[in-house]
């Protein structure tokens, strides 16, 4: 009886050991990979215009990095991601574009432009900047990075809506209330401050859900900004959209000192109370 008791209790651990073995033979294993190379079809400089906006700005092309695996060559997607950055900052805060599979990327003028001004560089300056290649596979994983381009661009200044020269605020939320343009003279406390070639700036106290509206020209309703939705006082207080010849906006709910910012270039507005 013994005897048949070990028989039975061997043969279930010889088949879990060839199990084990199995599975251990079919485990896949990353064995490495090459950095990717890196190439543009221009070195530059670039200088961008508003007019080439539609055009191909810059191609660049990468080798495979032959992802390697215990089974032979990944036939996994690989994931390509072009970063751009300013130069000297070790890709801190890169703006990227991903690209599923292809060995190449083209850029128009648009995009290499949106991507410098996304990451605050003044128009119509040239900028040092810094191109690399990141690839992975799943999940992020396995990430190689290709060299790193060097290259100097020029952006130009793009904007939702044209900048005005002026900006003024009226409305029952402002102290000097709504303004008529009937021959009253310029209310300075009531202009805005411009800070950049498309950004304004006001600190003025508005009164709890009292309406008002963004005037390029004082006293003048030929032109106006406000609310994106056709009713007015529907907007969110503190940051939204704004388009010309909108509603009437809506102040905060809470009579105060606040900062409005007035951004041409993303056609939004900010309040922050002070």
């Amino acid at each position: 009886m013994k005897k048949i008791f070990q028989k039975l209790f061997i043969i279930p651990l010889l088949a879990a050991s060839f199990a084990s073995c199995k599975k251990d033979e079919n485990k896949v294993v990353f064995e490495g990979g090459t950095e990717p190379v890196l190439t543009a079809s221009t070195t530059g400089p670039l200088v961008l215009e508003i007019a080439n906006k539609d055009r191909d700005a810059v191609t660049f092309n990468w080798t495979n990095p032959d992802y390697t695996f215990n089974t032979g060559i990944s036939s996994q997607n690989v994931l390509y991601t072009l970063q751009i950055a300013v130069a000297g900052t070790n890709f801190a805060n890169p703006q990227e574009k991903t690209i599923a599979s292809d060995l190449t990327s083209t850029l128009k003028v648009s995009e290499l432009n949106a991507f410098l001004l996304s990451l605050d560089l003044p128009e119509n300056v040239a900028h040092d900047m810094e191109i690399r290649l990141k690839s992975s596979l799943i999940n992020n994983t396995a990430v190689l990075y290709s060299n790193v381009l060097r290259m100097t661009i020029t952006p130009y200044l793009d904007v939702k809506y044209p900048v005005p020269d002026n900006l003024y605020i009226t409305g029952s939320a402002t102290p000097a209330n709504w303004q008529c343009g009937c021959g009253e003279p310029e209310l300075l406390s009531q202009k805005f401050t411009k800070i950049n070639s498309y950004t304004f700036e006001l600190e003025l106290t508005l009164s709890a859900d009292n309406s008002y509206l963004l005037l390029p020209v004082y006293g003048s309703w030929s032109a106006k900004y406000g609310g994106i939705n056709s009713s007015n006082n529907t907007n969110n207080v503190f940051e939204d959209d704004f388009k010309p010849n909108g509603s009437d906006l809506k102040a905060p709910p809470q009579t105060r000192l606040y900062r409005i910012t007035v951004d041409f270039k993303t056609g939004r507005f900010k309040l922050v109370g002070l």
